[in-house]
């Protein structure tokens, strides 16, 4: 008989680190360099930050029928960089992310309210909402 996996030992795609936040490069050759977060490839663990790790990438002119083609030329892009290597920015230095429960009041589709909680994000280092 085939066992079951224990969902609880099963790894999470857990990424603490969101679109739009400001982190500091912690590891590599951008080691020091701070950022806004652009996107968060959540299933690769990276994310990709304004200004750091940036890449040249060489394109050819390609012409189609009668349209405009794209012209050639060096680009320079960011490329993704792993979430272990960045560490997010709060006020004056880095800090850790923690979560907490939050009670709220939420609404029902016919209009009755009920007492709730919500995960927020926290700083480690002050315990305010991030």
């Amino acid at each position: 008989m085939a066992q079951k996996s224990d969902p609880k030992k099963q790894k999470k795609n857990t990424v603490n680190i969101k679109k739009g936040d400001t982190v500091k490069v912690i590891a590599g050759q951008d080691k020091g360099a701070e950022g806004k977060v652009i996107a968060v490839l959540r299933e690769e663990q990276r994310v990709i930050v304004e200004g750091v790790n940036r890449v040249k990438r060489h394109t050819k002119v390609v012409q189609s029928g009668g349209r405009a083609g794209t012209t050639g030329g060096i680009i320079t892009t960011e490329a993704p960089i792993h979430i272990s290597n960045v560490m997010l920015v709060e006020g004056k230095g880095v800090t850790r992310v923690g979560y907490k429960r939050e009670e709220v009041l939420k609404r029902r589709p016919d209009g009755s309210t009920y007492a709730g909680t919500r995960s927020v994000r926290i700083s480690r280092r002050t315990g305010k909402e991030i």
